[in-house]
């Protein structure tokens, strides 16, 4: 059985930084994708950014240049720094993984697992 685990939610002022982690059990990812989706009050499921064997690392728009994914060759950790955060950042933020080698990244209903997901509040 796959478990998603992530950490390192929590509340932080307007322009501060966070860490996320995710640690993926029961089944290697190291070949496979996996990445953070993120769903703000009221708001759908979206993705926030994803990470590949192959070094692909799809952002969200709203998120390049302040958000990197990360995640250790052949490991099934991935992590995301999170800088410069926005009030419209504020969400439950979920690790991700998919069965896969070829990622339709942005489609929610494509993604195969699922963490429980972790809160971010960004307090303006």
């Amino acid at each position: 059985q796959v478990q998603l685990v992530e950490s390192g939610g929590g509340l932080v002022q307007t322009g501060g930084s966070l860490r996320l982690s995710c640690a993926a059990s029961g089944r290697t990812f190291s070949s496979y994708a996996m990445g953070w989706y993120r769903q703000p009050p009221g708001q759908e499921r979206e993705l926030v950014a994803g990470v590949i064997q192959t070094g692909l690392t799809p952002y969200a728009d709203s998120v390049k240049g302040r958000f990197t994914i990360a995640r250790q060759d052949g490991s099934n950790v991935a992590t995301l720094n999170m800088n410069d955060l926005k009030a419209e950042d504020s969400g439950v933020y979920f690790c991700v993984g998919w069965r896969s080698y070829v990622v339709n990244w942005r489609d929610r209903n494509e993604v195969d697992y699922w963490g429980q997901g972790t809160q971010v509040t960004v307090d303006w």
